[in-house]
C-alpha cells in the first residue's frame, strides 16, 4: 500500500499537480487545502484576504476525482467563504480531501473539528477552524486493518511555535484517533501540521506510540522552491510500531505545490 500526503495549495499549480497525482498511483491520497465550489462558472476564482490575492482552482476536488477514477473520494470542508468568480461572488468550501482505492475497504471513519467549529458564512478571522479526518481501512492484499488520519494543522500569524491552542488541538486529535483505532493495528497520521519539529504536539502523540518519519529519517525540508519564507518544516508523517515501513520519502520533484509530497510505502 502507498499513502501520499500533500498540501495541494488550492490547485495553484493545477496541471502538474493533476499529472503527478495520477502518475504516482498511490492507494490513499491525503490532501490538504482542497477547494470545492460547485456553483462556479469559471475554472479559477480569486481569493482575497487583506493584501493577499491568490488564484484558486474553483473545484479542485472534482478535478482530482476525475483524474482518479479507481478511487473513492471523501471531502471534509473546514470552512466556506466567498471568492470572486469574474465580477460575481462565489461560495467555495475549503478543507481536506481523501481518495482511497476502491479495492481497499473503508470499515470506519471519524471526522471532527480539532480547533474551532465549521464556518459556513465566511472564512472568518485567523486562526481559522481546523478539522481532522480518520479512516479505518482493510487492506485485502496485506490482510490487515490500519487507520489513516490526516490533519491540516492550526495556522497562526505569529508562527508555528507551541501555544495553548495547539496543545488543545493535539489533545482533540488524540481523542479522535482513539475513537477509531483498535489495539495492535497500524496508525498513520499525516498532513501539513504547521508545527516545528520540537513541538509539544509530538510528545502528546507519543501517547499513541506515534513517531515522525520526516525528522527521524534525516529530512530537513518539506517545502519546495516556491516557498520563500524561512522555516522549512511544515509537513509530517507519523506511524506506530505496527506499521511496516518499506520506504518513505519527501518528494523533491516534481514541484506541484509550495509543499513537498510525503510518500510512504508499506511492506
Amino acid at each position: 500500500m502507498k499513502i501520499l500526503s500533500l498540501n495541494v495549495w488550492g490547485g495553484m499549480l493545477h496541471a502538474p499537480l493533476i499529472d503527478y497525482l495520477a502518475t504516482v498511483d498511490a492507494d490513499v491520497y491525503c490532501l490538504q487545502e482542497a477547494p470545492r465550489a460547485v456553483a462556479a462558472r469559471s475554472d479559477w476564482l480569486t481569493y482575497r484576504d487583506g493584501a493577499v490575492e491568490l488564484q484558486q482552482r474553483a473545484n479542485l476536488y472534482r478535478d482530482i476525482a476525475t483524474a482518479l477514477p479507481a478511487h473513492d473520494g471523501f471531502f471534509a470542508p473546514a470552512m466556506r467563504g466567498e471568492l470572486l468568480d469574474g465580477d460575481q461572488a462565489c461560495w467555495q468550501e475549503f478543507g481536506l480531501a481523501t481518495f482511497i482505492r476502491q479495492d481497499i475497504a473503508v470499515i470506519g471513519q471519524a471526522l471532527d473539528f480539532v480547533h474551532g467549529a465549521y464556518s459556513p458564512h465566511g472564512f472568518g478571522a485567523h486562526p481559522r477552524a481546523r478539522n481532522a479526518h480518520a479512516f479505518r481501512l482493510y487492506d485485502y492484499a496485506a490482510d490487515r486493518a490500519l487507520s489513516v488520519v490526516q490533519l491540516h494543522g492550526l495556522r497562526t500569524e505569529d508562527g508555528k511555535g507551541d501555544t495553548p491552542a495547539r496543545d488543545a488541538q493535539a489533545d482533540a486529535l488524540v481523542a479522535l484517533i482513539e475513537r477509531l483505532h483498535r489495539k495492535d493495528e497500524g496508525v498513520v497520521l499525516c498532513g501539513d501540521l504547521n508545527l516545528l519539529p520540537d513541538s509539544r504536539t509530538f510528545k502528546t502523540l507519543e501517547q499513541l506510540g506515534l513517531t515522525d518519519l520526516v525528522t527521524t529519517r534525516g529530512f530537513t525540508d518539506t517545502r519546495t522552491s516556491l516557498y520563500k519564507k524561512p522555516g522549512r518544516y511544515a509537513d509530517y508523517m507519523l506511524v506506530n510500531a505496527e506499521v511496516p515501513v518499506a520506504e518513505f520519502t519527501v518528494v523533491e520533484t516534481p514541484e506541484v505545490s509550495d509543499h513537498r509530497a510525503l510518500l510512504l510505502t508499506l511492506g
